[in-house]
């Protein structure tokens, strides 16, 4: 989904930049490492919220891969 259409970003993008090794941690930091700025600002609370829920998830994701784990990927290596 298109969350800001002055630079056509998308919600995946976002969830990127969030969760990528630079992990973007304001609306701004997001912008940058998207390589452009915010222009109107109508997308900054969407894009605040969905770095609310990449943040969240990233949190509860369980990388250990254990049989039962109840946190996150049930997925075996």
């Amino acid at each position: 989904m298109i969350v800001c259409s002055c630079n056509v970003l998308s919600d995946e993008h976002i969830r990127a930049s969030v969760q990528g090794e630079a992990g973007a941690g304001t609306p701004g930091a997001v912008y940058r490492c998207l390589g452009c700025s915010p222009k109107c600002g109508r997308c900054l609370a969407t894009v605040r919220s969905i770095m609310s829920e990449a943040l969240e998830q990233a949190a509860t994701r369980c990388d250990s891969h254990c049989a039962g784990c109840p946190r996150g990927t049930s997925e075996l290596p």
